[in-house]
């Protein structure tokens, strides 16, 4: 793998763990949804690969060419935005981990893609169990 590879791979690790850390936090501390909480919780446990010390000398932040946030990024509605948003983030990650997964071990692409189906069964659960709520 090339360092840039690795960079890849870094950036797509950090933005899947931090999309499902912000939806684990409201379900545990707005919803006070201990079971969904513990789910998250173990996707993002699941989420690793362990070449930990490559990956972090790959990572390049002063270099990054889109580190600036986009406007959309800089403003949420209200919490069902912040919760989508924070999904669609996580399952857009693990699905380019699942693709570069494959030049590591075919294992490694499995394994994003069971936590990108994941979050997409609870995105739809989870969102329609609340609209059902609120109806």
């Amino acid at each position: 793998m090339t360092k840039e590879h690795l960079r890849l791979l870094d950036a797509n690790l950090n933005r899947l763990r931090e999309g499902i850390r912000v939806v684990e936090d409201i379900y545990r501390y707005i919803f006070n949804d201990k079971q969904i909480s513990k789910e998250l919780k173990a996707l993002r446990h699941k989420s690793k690969i362990d070449i930990y010390e490559k990956l972090l000398d790959s990572r390049d932040i002063q270099n990054d060419v889109s580190k600036d946030s986009t406007q959309s990024e800089l403003q949420r509605e209200n919490l069902d935005s912040v919760l989508i948003a924070n999904y669609k983030r996580a399952q857009e990650s693990a699905r380019v981990l699942e693709e570069f997964g494959k030049l590591i071990d075919p294992k490694t692409s499995g394994v994003f893609k069971s936590i990108r189906y994941e979050l997409y069964h609870l995105e739809k659960s989870i969102l329609n169990f609340q609209k059902k709520e609120t109806n």
